[in-house]
């Protein structure tokens, strides 16, 4: 461990000291998903509440040749207002620090670095997966596959509904990732609570989750858990009013030719646009829903160790 360039906040570092309950955070949301000085608002929003359930959080990202677990209060708004971030997955995590580049880190990455800090769960908004005409693009998520090679219990509200949610469930299922949705038996589409599709499995309750981690990690099975939980009623958008959204975003992204990196920024824009702003106030209450869930899921393997 000491040869890595990692760099623990205090109140991580204390908490690893301790074996306290920790639960990573991703920065894409801080860096590329909304303004300063929203952005910084909402990652202390997300933080505090972490705190607030019993367990610490570790927002991560690279920042002078080094991969942060958990950032000061200093360290967060610099962020929250740095320019020229990077987009980080596996693919480019290490050429950003190498360079002494800023860096955002995706779920890929924030799993990445969980696992080098023994940081067992990682709450987030939604995960990556299959885009839309995947079959002729092959634009496939790298969430995907680091779900199924990193152990780490990842808490979403399923996949950004952007996607093509079938397939990302098929390819979930491939790759050997187990999928629980939390209190329902449908698998939740982001700012919906609902996708009309069946979830592979169901658990009601944070033990359970945990006690499911732990048993993949003593039968020596590779990879995660996406714990799918659906954004709270009062906040979400029913599916048949996003969708109309969505596909007039999508259509937009086609006519420009936005592919890559940057379709899921401007999709989101875009839908933000379209909804007068209720996406992203969907998008805050789903990620502190989250960040609920992840905090107990947290505090019960720390329970169970």
């Amino acid at each position: 461990m000491t040869d890595l360039p990692l760099a623990f906040s205090p109140e991580v570092a204390e908490a690893r000291l301790n074996g306290a309950p920790i639960v990573a955070l991703e920065s894409t949301i801080i860096t590329h998903g909304m303004p300063f000085p929203q952005n910084l608002e909402t990652a202390s929003r997300v933080e505090t509440e972490i705190r607030a359930h019993g367990a610490v959080p570790a927002t991560i990202a690279v920042m002078d040749g080094r991969l942060h677990v958990g950032l000061t209060a200093a360290e967060l708004e610099r962020l929250a207002q740095a320019e020229a971030v990077m987009k980080l997955s596996r693919a480019d995590i290490a050429a950003c620090l190498a360079a002494g580049r800023t860096g955002a880190t995706t779920v890929a990455a924030t799993m990445i670095a969980a696992r080098l800090a023994g940081i067992a769960v990682f709450a987030t908004g939604g995960i990556g997966g299959v885009h839309r005409g995947a079959e002729t693009s092959f634009d496939i998520s790298a969430d995907l596959h680091e779900l199924a090679r990193t152990p780490v219990t990842v808490v979403a509200a399923g996949a950004k509904a952007i996607l093509d949610l079938p397939k990302t469930l098929e390819v979930l299922e491939t790759l050997g990732v187990p999928v629980i949705a939390y209190g329902q038996d449908e698998f939740p589409a982001f700012w919906s609570r609902r996708s009309g599709l069946p979830a592979p499995l169901r658990m009601d309750k944070a033990r359970d989750i945990a006690a499911a981690h732990q048993m993949r990690a003593r039968l020596g099975l590779d990879g995660g858990q996406l714990v799918a939980n659906p954004i709270p009623e009062s906040a979400e958008i029913p599916r048949a009013e996003i969708m109309p959204v969505i596909e007039t975003a999508l259509a937009e992204a086609e006519a420009q030719g936005i592919a890559a990196k940057a379709v899921t920024p401007f999709l989101l824009a875009r839908i933000f646009d379209l909804t007068g702003g209720r996406s992203l106030e969907a998008n805050i209450a789903l990620v502190l829903n989250n960040a609920r869930l992840g905090a107990a899921i947290s505090c019960e393997i720390a329970r169970q160790s």
